[in-house]
């Protein structure tokens, strides 16, 4: 039976986040900024192609004050945003991602990845297909509970998935309720990240749907997504996921450490769609923390022109929904 292995280099060998015209004059000064940050918004998503209305018709603009409200939530938005690079010390704004497609691009397995049967199977795949300057942040095990690390995310409304392993959760399964809360979407990564292909059939089935109904009866929905430990899997592997009613096998192009980024691809580069791991890991681990990988990631991924977004807003809905 043909097994996937990955790099070893991404293996991770782990045992079992006023008064009269000062008034007035104040008011018109007020109205004044507010108008020309509506001409500002305005113009930018006329640029963007976002304002226009669907097969050439005209906009249809909201009313004054609509405009005025919305205006006013994206400078606080903003506002926050800036205030909280400010906090956790990152090196410049990170993008915002645009908006997900409306249509996704089908998944397919990456070639070399395939095992016999593989179109019957779910895809394994490293990067998304999109044209969008987008890579997508996904995070491992759950053996770091950091509380810094989900105030870091949140507030900078970076999102990211996780892929969670029993054995490291159970100790503190509404730590990740918290972080389910904040739209982070909670997957599969085995109840005990055992080393797939050394399992029989059984094992791994065990292994795989004992993960899905714990997540389904913890956080009320069993996951799509599922990532096999070290990234190591077989047939038997994507057999069993697919029985567990596993759609898809995001693997990663990349992995984020605190202290450097390792690369699949030869050019040692970001490609758009590309899957970035990184693991939940603290000062046991590494020389720092979470937030300080963050960091790191966060001014690599911005410097090369890139958003982070969500990855299951890029999968078909058979794929991660």
């Amino acid at each position: 039976m043909k097994l996937v292995r990955q790099n070893d280099k991404f293996a991770r060998n782990r045992s079992p986040h006023l008064a009269g015209n000062r008034r007035l004059s104040l008011a018109g000064n007020r109205s004044l900024q507010i108008k020309a940050g509506i001409a500002v918004l305005t113009a930018a998503a006329l640029a963007s192609g976002c304002a226009g209305g669907a097969g050439g018709q005209d906009p249809v603009e909201p009313a004054h004050g609509q405009q005025v409200k919305q205006a006013e939530q994206r400078a606080a938005a903003h506002a926050a945003r800036v205030a909280a690079v400010k906090k956790w010390k990152v090196a410049k704004m990170p993008l915002t991602p645009p908006k997900p497609p409306t249509t996704k691009k089908p998944i397919t397995t990456r070639k070399g990845f395939e095992v016999t049967g593989q179109k019957n199977l779910p895809p394994v795949y490293t990067t998304v297909p999109t044209k969008d300057k987008v890579v997508f942040l996904t995070i491992d095990d759950g053996a770091d509970k950091d509380p810094e690390f989900l105030r870091m995310m949140s507030e900078l409304k970076i999102p990211y998935t996780a892929f969670l392993s029993n054995y490291l959760i159970k100790e503190d399964y509404g730590f990740f309720k918290k972080m389910q809360d904040r739209g982070v979407g909670l997957n599969n990564h085995t109840l005990t990240h055992r080393y797939m292909p050394g399992l029989s059939y059984a094992e791994q089935k065990r292994e795989i749907c004992g993960m899905q109904d714990i997540i389904e009866k913890r956080y009320g929905k069993r996951p799509q997504l599922f990532r096999p430990p070290y990234g190591n899997y077989n047939k038997d592997t994507l057999k069993a996921a697919k029985a567990c009613g596993v759609t898809s096998v995001p693997l990663w192009n990349a992995e984020a450490f605190v202290d450097r980024m390792d690369w699949r691809e030869w050019d040692r580069d970001l490609h758009p769609g590309d899957i970035i791991l990184t693991h939940f890991r603290g000062k046991e681990d590494w020389k720092g923390t979470m937030p300080d990988m963050m960091r790191r990631l966060l001014k690599t991924v911005t410097d090369k022109g890139y958003a982070i977004a969500r990855l299951e807003d890029y999968l078909p809905a058979q794929a991660g929904r």
